[in-house]
This record gives C-alpha cells, sequence and structure tokens, in this order.
C-alpha cells in the first residue's frame, strides 16, 4: 500500500492529510466530516488543513475505550455481510443498500451478545409444543435483491 506506516510521526500525518484533501479535490468529492481519537499524533496543523477544506473533525469521547470497537465491529459486519457481496453504482444506490442493512441489522440480525435477539426485536417463544414443530412453516423474505434474507414464522 502505498503511503503506510507502520510507525506515523507528526510530520507523516500531516502530509497524508494533505495529500487526503488533495486527491478529494481532484475527484471532486467533499467529505463533510473527519472522525477521529484523541491521540496525541494529531496535531493542530492538521485541524488547520482540515478546517480550510472545509472538514469538521469530530473526536470520540473521552474515556471511551469501547466506542471504537463498536463501530469497527459494525464496519465490519456491513463490510462482511453486504459491501463484499454488492456491486454499488453510485452513491445513491450505496446508501439505500446502508439503509436496508440498518433496518436487517437492528430489526431481523440476531444478534449473540442479545441472545440471539435484535436491538428492536425481542427473542420470539420458543415453541415447545410437538406438534408445532411438526408444522412449522417458516418464510424467506430477501432483502437488496437476495443479499440478504430474513426468516420468518408464517402466522
Amino acid at each position: 500500500m502505498l503511503g503506510a506506516t507502520s510507525h506515523p510521526t507528526t510530520s507523516w500525518l500531516i502530509q497524508a492529510i494533505k495529500n487526503l484533501v488533495m486527491d478529494l479535490e481532484d475527484v471532486g468529492c467533499r467529505a463533510r466530516y473527519l472522525i477521529r481519537d484523541r491521540d496525541w499524533k494529531f496535531p493542530a496543523p492538521m485541524e488547520e488543513i482540515l478546517t480550510d477544506a472545509g472538514i469538521h473533525t469530530v473526536l470520540t469521547g473521552v474515556r471511551m475505550p469501547r466506542m471504537n470497537a463498536v463501530m469497527e465491529r459494525w464496519v465490519q459486519s456491513c463490510r462482511r455481510e453486504l459491501l463484499d457481496r454488492c456491486l454499488l453504482w453510485n452513491e445513491r444506490h450505496l446508501r439505500h443498500a446502508l439503509r436496508e442493512y440498518e433496518h436487517f441489522h437492528n430489526e431481523h440480525r440476531a444478534h449473540q451478545a442479545l441472545a440471539q435477539a435484535a436491538p428492536l426485536r425481542a427473542v420470539p417463544d420458543p415453541i415447545a409444543d410437538p406438534a408445532g414443530l411438526a408444522s412449522l412453516d417458516v418464510r424467506r423474505r430477501d432483502r437488496l435483491g437476495g443479499v440478504l434474507h430474513e426468516y420468518r414464522h408464517a402466522a
């Protein structure tokens, strides 16, 4: 990877930010926000470069060590379950796909940390009656052309 280093310094970071701003200008793209942690390697000149480019810096919370981990896990899931399986045509298509994934993630996808519930949906009652298991009718709903699948019991 070009421009990468395993030991970033302040001067390296300033140059990387300048390159980023120039690359964004070259392709006619405008970033509005940069989310970053409070590492000492982010110097004041970097803030000036970003401000001049119209990019607002948002700092992660103080004493919130899990904040990055939670977001990194969500991004990893989104990439593995959605973005690696889709060919996105433009920003509008990307936004549509991300809205669908957000809905799927929060209302349908089972989460191990929530005892297989979704954040906005409770765990369904278990089927205790053996006759109910014999006549189980599960329906599948495809989202995003079959990239995401929702399974529900037919009523």
